[in-house]
């Protein structure tokens, strides 16, 4: 059984291992460390090789495109209560590669708490709204930052790490960059 030490409650994982169940828990934290950790679990899983898509999206991350400039963020995940990317997140660490410093990356929480008047009040440059864990949307999400701009970007490229990896730079930098202008 494979399990990702944030999506996965440590009482569960304990409870399977319990019953005899072999578990395997990932963690996450930067991009290299995603293609590190996809590598492991191939091998448990007893993959012939690897596969070209981690060849393909290692090679696209080991030098990016410079950014044409920094640009820092506000970067909500949920919604009812505001909660945004804080520190050490895998979001953050792709973000950062993309030129987006976000705001919170020093926070003391990975994923604090913060109201949207606060968020608001930090000034940040663009707000990036991913439709994955929270589905923000046009009409859900951008009227909460008026006078902000907001980036409405793929969850899937921003916060998992699997075959949409070759092609996050590519689609995330378009989305940051259309919402800059």
């Amino acid at each position: 059984m494979i399990a990702n030490e944030e999506e996965n409650r440590a009482p569960d994982l304990d409870a399977l291992r319990a019953g005899g169940a072999d578990v395997l828990v990932t963690q996450v934290r930067d991009v290299p460390e995603a293609f590190r950790e996809l590598a492991r679990v191939l091998r448990a899983c007893g993959a012939p090789g690897r596969p070209r898509w981690l060849d393909e999206a290692e090679e696209t991350w080991s030098a990016p495109a410079p950014p044409e400039r920094r640009t820092t963020a506000v970067v909500p995940v949920w919604r009812r209560p505001w909660m945004v990317l804080g520190r050490d997140t895998f979001a953050g660490d792709v973000l950062a590669r993309l030129g987006v410093d976000h705001l919170y990356a020093t926070h003391a929480e990975r994923y604090p708490r913060v109201p949207a008047a606060d968020l608001r009040a930090a000034a940040p440059d663009l707000v990036v709204l991913p439709d994955e864990p929270y589905r923000f949307t046009a009409d859900d999400g951008p009227e909460a930052f008026p006078g902000l701009r907001c980036a409405l970007v793929s969850g899937r490229h921003l916060t998992w790490y699997g075959p949409s990896l070759a092609e996050a730079p590519r689609v995330l930098g378009r989305a940051l960059r259309a919402a800059r202008r």
